[in-house]
């Protein structure tokens, strides 16, 4: 059996090739969905919830009464990319009723994954303090890594005053569980994982609860290397007793997948919908 090309497994940009073009149709559709929601007076940007630049949350809230809490978190492969370019993700959503926090967080190599986990917790911790809310919590890509390590968080052993399961359901949309595959490809530069570290920032590998939920969907055109990651969380989990449930989209490459958070009517957001009443108010 030949090796597997790890290099080529995990360059989506090269594997999508019309990636640009993707961009900058995401840029355009977040700002107008930022420029809407300011209108409506729905959106409070900026929000700062650490001490550097990056860690900000654009809180988008639907109209009407919210009924639930979420936090979005993108991708970027934790060295790229900005939460400005993702706003629209909130769209979904926020027609369903549930407010949506777009967290931002500082990039590898300035930090370490290690430490951009930690500030992700520390967004989850902040939108608690705001709302005093259990939350849902998606994401992309990087962002799909750190959805389930907050799925997997024991929030008591970060704070005594949080409840244990702050952040009991996440979706995870062409998310990174093993990064062990990564220590051999040129973005470790970047990353700067060991096999020591890889292992400890893998959530494959962390325990979770019975009473935590989740979805890991991934796009029909990906690499198989990314089909593997989402199947084997959702075995590896759904064997240790948690909700799992997994889901390829048909004709969607790793940056399309996400298209459909956009659109309130999708089976996406239905799913997420579903999802957000474990944690209504």
């Amino acid at each position: 059996m030949a090796a597997i090309d790890y290099e080529a497994e995990y360059n989506n940009r090269a594997r999508v090739p019309e990636h640009p073009e993707i961009f900058a149709r995401w840029t355009r559709a977040a700002a107008d969905y930022r420029a809407a929601a300011r209108r409506a007076r729905r959106a409070e940007l900026g929000l700062s919830y650490g001490s550097t630049e990056r860690q900000t949350i654009d809180l988008f809230r639907p109209e009407g009464e919210a009924s639930a809490l979420a936090l979005f978190v993108h991708g970027g492969y934790w060295r790229s990319l900005d939460p400005s370019l993702f706003s629209h993700m909130a769209a979904g959503l926020n027609a369903r009723g549930v407010t949506v926090g777009v967290a931002g967080y500082d990039l590898c190599p300035q930090v370490s994954i290690a430490e951009i986990i930690r500030q992700t917790r520390e967004a989850c911790r902040f939108l608690w303090s705001r709302f005093g809310q259990r939350m849902l919590v998606y994401g992309h890509s990087a962002g799909g890594h750190l959805a389930a390590c907050m799925v997997a968080t024991d929030w008591t052993e970060i704070d005594s005053t949080l409840p244990a399961d702050l952040t009991p359901v996440a979706m995870a949309i062409s998310g990174l569980f093993d990064l062990d595959p990564l220590i051999g490809v040129s973005m470790n530069a970047d990353l700067r994982l060991d096999a020591a570290e890889a292992r400890r920032l893998s959530p494959l590998f962390w325990p979770i609860g019975a009473d935590r939920t989740l979805d890991a969907v991934v796009g029909g055109l990906e690499s198989s290397e990314f089909l593997r990651q989402s199947k084997i969380i959702t075995e590896t989990w759904g064997e240790k007793g948690a909700g799992t449930f997994y889901t390829e989209v048909t004709g969607a490459n790793h940056f399309t997948v996400i298209d459909p958070l956009a659109d309130p009517a999708s089976p996406m957001v239905d799913r997420l919908a579903t999802l957000a009443t474990r944690v209504s108010y």
